[in-house]
């Protein structure tokens, strides 16, 4: 299991990320698209990611807007997996 990380820990880790907040125990960044269907697109780039990482985020789709949610489910909060996550999700257009 991973560990929790401090409220310190997050604080310096979430400044080096763009467009994430963190919404009580999860980080959360929502991405505004031109329509439903890059949506769905964009969405479908966070696939092999998630993956890879073996470390899958809650997402939700509301037309063009694509709002992900990041949390380590067994740990109870926010781990290092999360940021790890957040940065590759960050770079994906």
């Amino acid at each position: 299991m991973s560990e929790l990380l401090s409220e310190a820990s997050i604080k310096e880790k979430i400044s080096s990320l763009t467009d994430w907040d963190k919404i009580g125990k999860s980080l959360r960044r929502t991405k505004k698209l031109e329509n439903f269907v890059e949506a769905i697109a964009f969405v479908n780039k966070l696939v092999e990611p998630a993956e890879v990482a073996n470390h899958h985020p809650d997402i939700s789709i509301s037309y063009n807007k694509v709002t992900i949610n990041l949390t380590t489910h067994d740990a109870g909060g926010l781990t290092q997996k999360d940021f790890d996550l957040a940065k590759v999700i960050s770079q994906i257009e």
